[in-house]
């Protein structure tokens, strides 16, 4: 199904509602200080036009894909979104009944889950800052490649408009299908056969599907930013944020305050079966509290969890009602694999676990802000970006390989799809 309007055009309201900035001028530099963004140099996002393969630099138009999971943004859009979500094995696998369960257990939950997403204002922000992001990224990137320029923004949901179909068909209809250049770019920093490959997947079936095995034309060029947990300008981005959180301790009880990092969880099937997630979360961990140079105490938690079956603990809003019996009532929550705010951030921890905590006396319980419009997160991803257009490379050296017990065949052929269009990656290790 193809869109209406082009996925490239932001709507009026992401931009009047965002509040964050960017520069274009931000240099590559490899320490954590040279993503500091001067104020004068900032500029709000611009409606970036449709391009066309007619464009004259030496291997550009570019599009620039931002995958991630989505959310719906109105309360009427939850029942669909639940249902495309309990429908996806790579996230919540429900075994051979998943075709029954699923959209059982997505009815069950929607009148729930519409409620929280009335309650944080009556829909996600993730669209809006997603479109944001991926805007003020191609404006540093036009800057900074200008032999791949234009670099022309798409976003690419998983469960949520604008749909991989829709941006693939749009990625069409601008002409991206006679041996254009688009980089899928996820949006989650830790890499999860639940989430980035769920969303891989997803953009391989669509692109069979509308180009067929062999297009005409030569079809999309793709090449993937899969991951990327230590980043630098990543790491700086979410010590900022924590910095500023502590800052509204006193000054006699900062050092003492917990640190909280708080990612998704995976069902323990996912985890055992081999994914990279858990590590590549605890590398964010660690990065982060090194450039914090472990001034805090901290644990990693993680949050969500879903159904009976087991997930990867402790959770969250356990862990942090038993810090608070035992006395630690100031705590700082830390969404750590999450880009932006969405239902998890804004419900999940604001409304349920701070909320909760402080009836139990958690008064210091707090959460730092998202990264959102953080002009250095932007910064983080053009880099991230820039370095991926000039290696050359279709994906990392991880990608390459599959989880110890991966038995998954549709896991197999995306990944020989992404990484037979470059000669120089051998094949994947089954």
């Amino acid at each position: 199904m193809a869109i209406r309007t082009p996925c490239t055009r932001l709507s009026k309201s992401a931009l009047s509602s965002i509040s964050g900035s960017t520069s274009s001028h931000l240099k590559c530099a490899p320490l954590p200080s040279a993503w500091h963004v001067p104020a004068q140099h900032r500029s709000m996002a611009t409606v970036i036009p449709p391009v066309t393969q007619s464009s004259t630099s030496r291997n550009g138009p570019t599009a620039m894909v931002f995958m991630n999971m989505g959310g719906p943004q109105t309360v009427n859009e939850v029942g669909p979104f639940l249902s495309r979500l309990f429908a996806d094995a790579d996230l919540i696998p429900l075994g051979r009944l998943q075709n029954y369960l699923g959209p059982l257990i997505s009815r069950r939950r929607t009148p729930k889950i519409q409620n929280q997403y009335a309650a944080i204002g009556g829909g996600s922000p993730i669209r809006k800052w997603s479109e944001y992001q991926a805007a003020e990224m191609c404006k540093i990137l036009d800057e900074r490649c200008p032999e791949s320029a234009p670099h022309t923004p798409y976003v690419a949901f998983r469960y949520a408009d604008p749909l991989t179909e829709e941006m693939y068909q749009r990625l069409l209809d601008d002409g991206f299908g006679k041996q254009g250049r688009a980089v899928a770019f996820t949006q989650y920093p830790q890499y999860s056969c639940s989430t980035t490959g769920s969303s891989l997947n997803e953009l391989w079936k669509w692109r069979i599907r509308l180009e067929g095995q062999e297009p005409e034309g030569g079809g999309v060029r793709w090449s993937v930013i899969d991951r990327w947990p230590v980043h630098p300008g990543l790491i700086e981005a979410f010590a900022q944020n924590i910095e500023a959180q502590l800052e509204t301790y006193p000054a006699d009880v900062r050092k003492d305050v917990v640190l909280l990092f708080s990612a998704h969880s995976l069902p323990m099937s996912v985890v055992n079966r081999g994914d990279t997630y858990p590590a590549e979360v605890a590398a964010t961990v660690h990065a982060v509290m090194t450039r914090l140079n472990f001034r805090n105490p901290y644990r990693l938690c993680w949050q969500s969890q879903v159904g009976p079956s087991a997930w990867l603990g402790a959770q969250t809003s356990d862990t942090v009602m038993a810090y608070v019996r035992k006395g630690h009532t100031d705590l700082v929550l830390i969404p750590i694999a999450f880009t932006s705010d969405h239902i998890e951030t804004l419900f999940e921890l604001d409304q349920e676990v701070i909320h909760e905590a402080k009836k139990e006396g958690g008064t210091g319980v707090k959460r730092a802000e998202s990264l959102n419009g953080s002009p250095i997160f932007i910064g983080a991803l053009a880099d991230v970006a820039e370095r991926h257009l000039r290696s050359g490379e279709v994906c990392s050296r991880q990608m390459g390989i599959r989880c110890q017990g991966c038995k998954s065949e549709r896991c197999l052929e995306q990944k020989r799809f992404f990484m037979n269009t470059d000669r120089d990656v051998k094949e994947v290790i089954r």
